[in-house]
């Protein structure tokens, strides 16, 4: 089995960019791929929430879409680390003032570094402090 880190950037392309950016699509594609799986930090299911909670306020998207998407977001081979809230005062805290990020990103760069997998994201600045850190992108 291989796997990789996946951040709420590229998942959420999924959901409102869908086949306009190729990077995005090509990771859920990989998903597709029997022997593939996506870790994500806890944090990772608030981001998602966040994001399409406000997108239903602001009328982008209908709640039947959200729920659409939420199901097959739950039907991937997402794994949620559960070892990652646990390391949020510590290593997450350290890698976000280490690379000036902020800890939500810093989330996803620690469980990289910790699984030793490469990640998944279109945010230039942890793309930036993964180069840094020498994990690897996806």
């Amino acid at each position: 089995m291989t796997g990789f880190v996946l951040d709420a950037s590229a998942t959420m392309r999924w959901c409102f960019d869908r086949g306009s950016h190729p990077y995005p699509d090509a990771v859920l594609q990989r998903l597709g791929a029997p022997s593939e799986r996506a870790f994500v930090p806890i944090l990772w299911r608030y981001e998602v929430s966040a994001v399409l909670a406000l997108a239903q306020k602001n009328g982008i998207v209908q709640a039947a879409v959200t729920q659409a998407f939420l199901a097959a977001l739950d039907a991937l081979p997402i794994t949620v680390d559960p070892a990652s809230g646990g390391r949020v005062l510590s290593d997450v805290h350290q890698l976000a003032v280490a690379h000036g990020l902020t800890s939500y990103d810093a989330a996803y760069l620690e469980l990289a570094r910790r699984l030793g997998l490469p990640i998944a994201t279109l945010d230039t600045d942890l793309a930036k402090a993964c180069q840094t850190a020498g994990v690897a992108l996806l």
